[in-house]
C-alpha cells in the first residue's frame, strides 16, 4: 500500500473544536442554513490534504462553506445539492460580484422601496400568506420581490434574492428558533410587526462587507476559478459532463446526519423563502434528500456495528429501522459514486456525527469507513471534535411522548479517506 503524500503524525492532541473562533467571516455570513460545516474544519482539511491547486468536490455542499474556502485557496470547486435555495445561497457566496456594479443595484433598490407599493406577478401559491405572515409584511415583501424580478444580471440577483430569503424567514410567523416550521403563538404574534424594509437593508449591508472581504481573499489566491454548482444527485450518478472520472483530488464534505424527516429538516426550514423565489420543488425537498423513501427490508450492509444498531432499533420498531436503514443505503450509494470520481491519492473527508435513534448508537462514521474501504480506499485518519459552533438541536424526542427527550449529537468525526 502506497503512503500517504502528507505527515499525520504527532496530531491526535490536536484541537478541531474551533470554540470562539469566528464563523462568519468573508461571505460565510451571508445566510443561515442548519447544521453548517464550520469554514474553519474545511479550511484545515484543505490546508493539510491539499496544500496545492486541485479540483475540489463537496458532494452535499450546502450552502458552500467548502466551495468558499476552495476557492480563496484557488482550488476549482464543485458542488452539488438537491436543496435549490442551497444551491443559490452557495452560488451567491461563490460568485465575485463587482462592487461597482453591486453599489448601483442598491441605490436603485432604494429609489424603489419608496416608491408605490407594486405586486410581482405571482405571489406564492403553496403557502398559506394569511397564516405565515402579518399583511403588511406580504405586502412590502411582494414589493420587493417584484423587483427581484426585475434584475438580468444572474449574479446580482442571487445576492439580492439571498438577502430577501432571509428576509423573508425571519419576518415571518415562525418561531425563530426552529428550523421546522412552527407559528408563533398568538400572544406573541399580537406585537409581531416586522418592517421588511429595514431587516433588508441590514442583511444586504452585512452581505456587502463580506463580499468585499471574500473578494480580497479571492483575488491573492494562487489562481483565480468559479466555483460550479450543480443540482444532480449523488445517490443517483454523478454526470460525466459534468464531473470527469478519476478527475477529483480532494472531497471536503459534511453529509446529512439522517433523513430529513428525523434530523435536520432542511426542507421545511427552507420552504416560506423558496415559495416567495419562485424555487422548484419547494415541497418536496425533504422526501428528495437521503432517505427519503424507505424500505421493504432491512438489508446487511456489512459493518457490523451498523447492522447491529439497525437490528436493534427493528427489534422495537421495524418501521423506523427501515426508515434509518434507507439513509445509510442512500449514504453507501453517493460513497459508491463519489469513490468513481476520485484521482489515484485522492482525499475524501467526511464531516459526520453519530446520532441515536430509540437508545441505539448509530455508527456513522465507521459506516463511511468501511464504505469507502470496500472500494479500495485507506483509512488515514479520523479527528474527533466538539460541537460548540454548529446550529443543530442538542436534544430530540426519540419517543414521541411529551417531555421524553434525549440527548442527540454534541461530537463530530472528520473521517478522512484516500484512494490506493
Amino acid at each position: 500500500m502506497q503512503l500517504p503524500l502528507f505527515d499525520i503524525s504527532n496530531l491526535s492532541e490536536e484541537d478541531w473544536t474551533f470554540s470562539g473562533a469566528p464563523t462568519r467571516t468573508l461571505t460565510h455570513c451571508y445566510h443561515d442554513y442548519p447544521a453548517r460545516m464550520i469554514p474553519q474544519v474545511a479550511a484545515r482539511l484543505l490546508e493539510r490534504f491539499a496544500p496545492q491547486p486541485a479540483i475540489l468536490f463537496d458532494p452535499y455542499c450546502g450552502t458552500g462553506t467548502s466551495l468558499v474556502e476552495g476557492l480563496i485557496r484557488g482550488h476549482e470547486a464543485h458542488g452539488t445539492d438537491l436543496n435549490p435555495l442551497a444551491r443559490l445561497i452557495s452560488r451567491a457566496k461563490t460568485a465575485p460580484l463587482s462592487l461597482e456594479a453591486l453599489d448601483a443595484a442598491v441605490a436603485d433598490l432604494e429609489v424603489w422601496l419608496r416608491s408605490p407599493m407594486r405586486t410581482p406577478e405571482r405571489l406564492p401559491t403553496g403557502i398559506d400568506l394569511a397564516f405565515w405572515f402579518q399583511p403588511q409584511a406580504v405586502e412590502q415583501l411582494a414589493h420587493v420581490r417584484a423587483w427581484l424580478d426585475q434584475l438580468a444580471d444572474d449574479d446580482l440577483r442571487a445576492f439580492f434574492a439571498v438577502a430577501f430569503s432571509e428576509t423573508v424567514r425571519e419576518c415571518s410567523n415562525t418561531r425563530p428558533d426552529e428550523f421546522k416550521l412552527y407559528r408563533l403563538p398568538q400572544a406573541r404574534l399580537r406585537t409581531h410587526t416586522p418592517d421588511v424594509f429595514n431587516l433588508l437593508r441590514t442583511k444586504i449591508a452585512r452581505n456587502r462587507e463580506g463580499l468585499c472581504q471574500f473578494l480580497a481573499a479571492y483575488a491573492a489566491a494562487p489562481r483565480q476559478s468559479r466555483a460550479h454548482i450543480h443540482a444532480f444527485n449523488s445517490v443517483q450518478g454523478i454526470p460525466l459532463e459534468q464531473i470527469a472520472p478519476e478527475s477529483v483530488q480532494i472531497v471536503v464534505t459534511s453529509p446529512p446526519y439522517g433523513d430529513s424527516r428525523t434530523t435536520v429538516a432542511y426542507g421545511q426550514f427552507s420552504r416560506l423563502a423558496a415559495e416567495w423565489l419562485g424555487l422548484p420543488e419547494a415541497a418536496r425537498v425533504d422526501r428528495a434528500l437521503m432517505g427519503g423513501t424507505s424500505l421493504s427490508k432491512l438489508p446487511n450492509f456489512h459493518v457490523p456495528l451498523l447492522d447491529l444498531a439497525l437490528q436493534q432499533i427493528y427489534a422495537q420498531a421495524p418501521r423506523r429501522a427501515l426508515e434509518v436503514a434507507a439513509f445509510y443505503a442512500d449514504l453507501r450509494a453517493s460513497i459508491t459514486n463519489v469513490a468513481s470520481i476520485m484521482a489515484r491519492n485522492g482525499i475524501v473527508c467526511y464531516v459526520v456525527g453519530n446520532r441515536s435513534v430509540k437508545g441505539a448508537r448509530l455508527p456513522t462514521d465507521h459506516a463511511i469507513q468501511r464504505f469507502f474501504e470496500a472500494l479500495g480506499f485507506a483509512h488515514v485518519v479520523t479527528y474527533q471534535r466538539a460541537i460548540p459552533n454548529k446550529r443543530m438541536p442538542l436534544r430530540n424526542s426519540p419517543s414521541n411522548r411529551s417531555g421524553a427527550t434525549a440527548v442527540t449529537m454534541t461530537h463530530e468525526s472528520v473521517v478522512v479517506m484516500r484512494k490506493v
